[in-house]
């Protein structure tokens, strides 16, 4: 029982180490206020200005570290404009948009590739 507790105990002292829990209700609304999804969709689908970030390979700190120095067209948003705890809480809603299906498993793009 007590490695239990120490590792509740562990976590506990991170995530204050770290700051807030993430938050994903907070990382929609931050979503919508900071205009994400006029790029990127409300779904995070991507468009033709912004990429795909729905179910996103990176962990809350690569979304952060590219947010601050991204590539290609999308500007750089600093510290005062956006926080790191508001990026995590962005990162957790991302975390919950449904992954894509693939093509294979959409009847009509199916029945497309059957020809």
């Amino acid at each position: 029982m007590k490695p239990l507790v120490f590792a509740a105990a562990f976590s506990a002292a991170t995530l204050l180490a770290q700051g807030a829990a993430p938050d994903a209700a907070n990382g929609k609304k931050l979503f919508l206020r900071d205009g994400c999804y006029e790029c990127h969709g409300y779904a995070g689908q991507g468009g033709r200005d912004g990429a795909r970030i729905a179910v996103i390979g990176l962990n809350a700190q690569g979304l952060i570290h590219y947010v601050r120095a991204p590539a290609g067209a999308m500007p750089a948003y600093t510290d005062k404009v956006i926080t790191d705890q508001e990026l995590t809480d962005i990162h957790a809603y991302l975390q919950t948009m449904a992954k894509a299906k693939p093509a294979k498993d959409i009847p009509l793009l199916n029945d497309l590739y059957k020809k």
